[in-house]
């Protein structure tokens, strides 16, 4: 996961201790900023005809072999949108999700995770450098994806935080159940919201408590069955104590030994990738509701020594959510 110092970044994020603070528009047009992409320097695996079988996407490694039946029965992320906040323009980092070994940057990765587990939901980006609202689409599911922190020192209450237009409006968005909000865990080994040995705490993380629409994504270290169950990783943060996180904990696993990529920053697009999917099928569903059908599946025989106050909800299953005729 990202870590964005909230003092470094207070003019294009939030004012603390100062009241509300909003964040001066950055000087691009909305094309620059708001387009539903492609990837021309990977193949998102998609649905093709050859006479006498049809090609399908195709389940990496990494993926929980779940997904692959959800794809077959037609559920892949049509319909629906996830929009990816994060870094598109820094330091780049090596990986490879099963398509060949490359670099990119931290939100080249995210995006193309979300867009692999979702291969036909539209994909959207908010690069960093703009730090206005985050736009939804209409009359479709959006699916909200938060690989990165907001943090600060330790101490501060909610209400001396000014949250900017982009992170205002994603709270707002996860409070009043407009979209699903998918945010990683943290990689601090801590439960969530909580004081890192840094002296300082998530307060984005510490701001989706309780929201409607959020899910927290924790990092197992596989992806778990009842026969070889999997453990947390050691980084991940955990649910903790607070009921409320823990109604909004869930877990999947991120198999860094075969992508190279490690963190709870690759566990949220899974997750969001799921929403996607789900939404396919649930078309109209309110994010609240795709929101808790993740969170009500999630097993927990899969996962080794299962506590609620560590895994939360436990590990998400798309063939449980996908199971029945109907959801409300």
């Amino acid at each position: 996961m990202l870590r964005k110092s909230l003092i470094l970044t207070a003019l294009t994020a939030l004012g603390l201790m100062a009241g509300p603070v909003l964040a001066e528009p950055v000087n691009t047009t909305d094309q620059s900023q708001w387009f539903s992409i492609t990837i021309p320097e990977i193949v998102i695996p998609g649905i093709r005809t050859i006479p006498g079988r049809t090609i399908g996407p195709k389940v990496m490694p990494w993926m929980n072999p779940e997904l692959g039946d959800a794809w077959r029965q037609g559920y892949q992320g049509q319909g629906t949108t996830i929009t990816v906040i994060d870094n598109f323009r820094g330091e780049r980092m090596r990986g490879d999700f099963g398509l060949g070994a490359r670099s990119q940057t931290h939100g080249g990765w995210t995006r193309n995770q979300a867009a692999l587990i979702a291969p036909r939901a539209t994909i959207r980006t908010h690069d960093f450098s703009n730090t206005r609202a985050v736009r939804l689409q209409s009359r479709r599911l959006n699916v909200l994806n938060l690989s990165y922190g907001m943090f600060a020192q330790t101490g501060y209450q909610d209400s001396q935080i000014g949250w900017g237009a982009r992170e205002g409006s994603i709270i707002s968005y996860a409070k009043g159940g407009e979209a699903v909000v998918v945010k990683s865990a943290g990689n601090d080994a801590v439960a969530v919201g909580a004081a890192t040995r840094y002296g300082d705490q998530d307060y984005l993380a510490s701001g989706l408590i309780g929201a409607r629409s959020a899910i927290f994504a924790g990092a197992l270290d596989r992806n778990g069955t009842v026969d070889d169950k999997a453990t947390i990783a050691s980084y991940s943060n955990f649910a903790g104590e607070d009921a409320r996180v823990q109604d909004q904990f869930l877990m999947v696993g991120v198999r860094s030994d075969l992508t190279g990529l490690y963190g709870t920053s690759f566990a949220a697009p899974v997750v969001s990738g799921y929403a996607a999917v789900l939404g396919s099928k649930f078309i109209g569903s309110s994010p609240e509701t795709i929101s808790n059908r993740l969170l009500e599946t999630a097993r927990t025989d899969t996962i080794n020594g299962y506590d609620r106050a560590v895994h939360g909800r436990g590990e998400a299953s798309i063939a449980r959510a996908l199971a029945p005729a109907s959801i409300r």
